[in-house]
């Protein structure tokens, strides 16, 4: 007998020893589930837990379920939650203004430019930026191509003139919607429906699936498909727990991000195609293609934006950016 609880108790000890060796991940996010981010980071969960053969378990807390916009970054810096996938805009309040290059609108024509940022030099060099504040940035994950919503048609710049429009916390794109008479207000992601819905904004701007899967098409009676400015993440992680873990483990959560990227990248137009689909089968929404020339007009109506907001980016970064992209302000 006394053979039997000794036995038992140590298969006890031996459970519970292997139960505490389980390394648990908070990640955290704003978005909905369905939406590329919030699908990457489910991947990113499952593939983690694979590839560390469940040493590690990635809990996933998508719709600000754990931290508003507002309230993340610092939760990650204390360690209240350890992986994060803000927007690229978080990262100008935090201090690294680098990051509000992206801001810029009408910087890239597409995701090929795009990807020669985030998947090259300079990308990693402003990853880079972010370890003095105690975060570790991992990939870069794609989102979309933004649109102006209202409940008012967007057709010429004139029809911006006056309206209070929801952005994210980020100067840029507080100048690029002056640049058009506009209005901006902040306003954190999880509250833009209920301001929309009560005429706190008239406005917003966000890739197809935001708008879509946060509702927005039913409290915003235009959307014009303007792809003026581009919304993306950095999957970003605690430093001091990043490097507390062991280097085998490290190595196959850095695999699983690869991977998950590579899929967020791939879905993250298609989510966007599916979503547009969506809204113009509700019929909620009046959806609008501008014409070649009322693009450039809204083009041309924002170029300054580039010039008035180049010291706080750093002219270097912005002419690294240029360089990728071929953009020139100056020929608008």
């Amino acid at each position: 007998m006394k053979v039997s609880k000794l036995l038992l108790g140590l298969l006890l000890s031996c459970a519970a020893l292997g139960a505490s060796a389980q390394t648990i991940i908070k990640f955290s996010h704003v978005v909905a589930a369905d939406t590329p981010k919030g699908k990457a980071s489910e991947f990113f969960a499952k593939r983690a837990a694979e590839l560390t053969h469940g040493k590690v378990k990635v809990e996933v807390y998508p719709n600000s379920a754990l931290y508003k916009d507002g309230e993340e970054m610092s939760s990650l810096q204390m360690g209240s939650v350890q992986m994060l996938a803000p927007s690229l805009a978080k990262f100008g309040p935090l201090g690294v203004k680098e990051f509000e290059a992206f801001d810029f609108p009408f910087m890239f024509d597409g995701t090929a430019e795009l990807h020669k940022i985030t998947q090259g030099p300079v990308g990693a060099a402003l990853l880079a930026k972010l370890e003095p504040k105690g975060i570790k940035g991992l990939a870069y994950w794609d989102n979309g191509f933004k649109s102006f919503s209202a409940n008012t048609p967007l057709k010429s710049v004139a029809d911006y003139k006056g309206k209070k429009f929801r952005i994210q916390s980020s100067k840029v794109l507080e100048e690029e919607i002056r640049s058009v008479g506009g209005i901006p207000q902040v306003i954190a992601f999880s509250e833009v429906y209920q301001a929309l819905q009560t005429g706190v904004v008239d406005g917003t701007e966000n890739p197809i699936s935001n708008f879509y899967t946060q509702k927005m098409h039913e409290v915003q009676k235009h959307l014009t498909l303007t792809n003026h400015g581009y919304l993306g993440y950095a999957v970003i992680v605690n430093k001091k727990f990043w490097d507390g873990l062991p280097a085998d483990v490290r190595g196959q959560l850095e695999q699983a991000m690869k991977e998950a990227t590579v899929f967020a990248n791939k879905i993250a137009q298609e989510e966007n195609d599916k979503a547009l689909d969506a809204v113009r089968k509700s019929g909620k929404t009046e959806v609008y293609t501008p014409t070649n020339a009322e693009r450039m007009a809204l083009k041309k109506a924002m170029a300054p934006v580039h010039i008035k907001m180049a010291d706080r980016v750093g002219k270097d970064t912005l002419q690294q950016f240029y360089q990728v992209t071929g953009f020139d302000p100056a020929k608008l």
